[in-house]
């Protein structure tokens, strides 16, 4: 049984359960329509929504200005990590991401907890998407003098027991039925049965619509960024960005970098999704070329746009206005604020513009990882079927927006926020230590291949001043942060084997610093974390029984 649960699977057979085309299947059949251009406006689509649109206002209300230095350490650690993710891109380009990334390196077990994640990343993530576009277009509409009744603009335990005056209002007022209140956000249920409808007909019409709404976004960030940007620096408003803290003193980092890295749920969240551009292998025309670059280059282009717009935010507007804002970018146009009213018009349609690409890329994503893991026979048979007309996984389709449309109702948004921000690092967590147990290969024209840079003396030597460095700044943490104290002891134990084992530093560091900003979770999120997992892996057992 346990060198069952640690099989790995061969990439060779790997490629040819997905490249197979046999007569007597369905399972196969996904049309390769997608370019690199398209695939790196498919990363900005997953990157540039909930994060920058409501996320965003939380985080700079504990980091501060001094939040775009999270951005930037988020921005590194998931550079590390493409680079992880397209050197396996590169190896074995079909659809399924980490997690056949993860049955290829580590085993079955391994695989199915990063399928496991994946779910929380993708269909789970998408719920908080779903609430943050309906909180803009309710937004939208009012501006139009269209109201909706707030018991169809919140979900039931956002306003259960809430001292906030519109969710106390949509307790008060909302119809019963046999005693239940009828709470429900009915714009969010909405848009996700409009997504789930679009990328069920098709991949095509997925990506032209992605394009679209990608060109729209950027424009209108450009255009944020250069109103306040001529506004902080004509007006000389850049003594926001460094505000004064609890002692009076005029810091960049007012709460201190612990109030920064409080701000780790909500800075990450932005980046998720950059790992989908590898779903999309079986539907790309050159995936072993374009997958990397797409991954990479929507990765840059967007860490530079958040290191902005969190300056620019934090320039024209106090960091500490930010408290409960979930529409940060329309927020500093306010009349309290900025007042200019024409803008938070065109940031609110820009807002939904942007979160209905982020759905449309994450729910493309779920069920092309069900599709790879029924394949493997851990997900039922029925999650491989292609559409006969429009060759897309249908049923696993209609499958993630059914579980999606359930969580709109049954939870809400800082839940899961955290919930799948806490999951997402894991994943990537698991791909950088899968290419350590990759072998090395030679270059082959045309495809990506990660640079091997020989981390015996250098990671060592780096974790070492690290722990120095830490020591001197922070040295309460290394015995009253439980979560600190593990993420040293790991990074000793790697330090040992990347001296004995000549281990790369790439894959090394984005290990590294995934773990580090899993350091920054609350622990209430990794509660939930181990409860997810755990019924996971009776998930798992049960299914291993019925296979024999």
């Amino acid at each position: 049984m346990p060198n069952n649960l640690f099989r790995r699977k061969t990439i060779e057979s790997i490629l040819q359960d997905a490249y197979n085309k046999s007569a007597d299947t369905e399972a196969h059949g996904l049309k390769r329509v997608l370019s690199l251009r398209d695939l790196t406006f498919f990363g900005i689509a997953a990157i540039i929504g909930a994060g920058s649109f409501s996320a965003l206002g939380p985080a700079i209300y504990n980091g501060g200005p001094g939040v775009s230095v999270l951005f930037v350490l988020c921005g590194i650690a998931c550079a590390f990590t493409a680079l992880c993710y397209s050197d396996f891109a590169s190896r074995i380009p079909v659809a399924g991401s980490a997690y056949t990334y993860a049955y290829a390196s580590l085993g079955e077990i391994v695989a199915w907890i990063i399928g496991w994640a994946l779910l929380m990343e993708y269909a789970i993530g998408n719920v908080y998407v779903a609430f943050s576009w309906s909180d803009y277009f309710t937004s939208l509409l009012s501006r139009l003098h269209i109201h909706l009744p707030e018991y169809l603009t919140c979900s039931y335990s956002e306003a259960s027991g809430s001292a906030r005056p519109d969710l106390l209002r949509a307790w008060e007022t909302a119809p019963q039925i046999g005693g239940l209140r009828l709470i429900v956000d009915l714009p969010a249920l909405v848009i996700n049965a409009l997504i789930t409808w679009l990328v069920y007909i098709g991949i095509r019409e997925s990506r032209n619509f992605s394009n679209v709404m990608v060109i729209m976004k950027l424009s209108i960030i450009a255009l944020i960024l250069l109103i306040t940007g001529y506004l902080i620096f004509h007006n000389g408003l850049t003594y926001n960005w460094t505000p004064p803290n609890a002692a009076g003193e005029h810091h960049f980092f007012p709460n201190q970098f612990s109030g920064v890295m409080k701000a780790v749920s909500g800075v990450f969240f932005a980046y998720i999704g950059f790992d989908a551009v590898s779903i999309l292998a079986e539907e790309s025309k050159n995936p072993q070329r374009d997958l990397p670059r797409g991954m990479i280059l929507s990765l840059v282009i967007c860490t530079v746009i958040y290191i902005l717009l969190s300056l620019a935010l934090t320039g024209v507007v106090p960091y500490d206005r930010f408290m409960n804002v979930n529409d940060p970018l329309a927020f500093i146009f306010e009349p309290q604020n900025l007042n200019i009213g024409w803008m938070q018009f065109l940031v609110a349609v820009c807002a939904v513009i942007a979160m209905s690409s982020v759905m449309l890329v994450m729910q493309m994503g779920q069920p092309r990882i069900w599709m790879s893991m029924s394949r493997d026979g851990l997900m039922p048979a029925a999650f491989q079927k292609i559409h006969p007309k429009y060759k897309t996984p249908h049923i696993a389709t209609l499958m993630t927006g059914l579980v999606v449309g359930s969580m709109i109702v049954l939870s809400n948004s800082q839940f899961v926020l955290d919930f799948t921000s806490t999951g997402t690092l894991f994943a990537f967590v698991i791909v950088c230590a899968g290419v350590l147990f990759l072998p090395r290969r030679e270059k082959t024209p045309g495809q990506f291949h990660m640079p091997y840079w020989n981390g015996k003396y250098v990671y060592p030597l780096l974790v070492l001043a690290g722990f120095s460095a830490f020591a001197v700044f922070n040295p309460e943490a290394l015995l009253s942060h439980v979560p600190t104290l593990l993420f040293w002891l790991i990074c000793g134990a790697l330090a040992v084997m990347a001296f004995l084992k000549n281990l790369s530093v790439i894959p090394l560091l984005g290990l590294t610093s995934c773990l580090y900003l899993l350091t920054g979770i609350r622990e209430s999120n990794w509660k939930w974390f181990f409860i997810w997992f755990g019924v996971g892996l009776v998930v798992y057992g049960v299914g291993r029984i019925r296979r024999g």
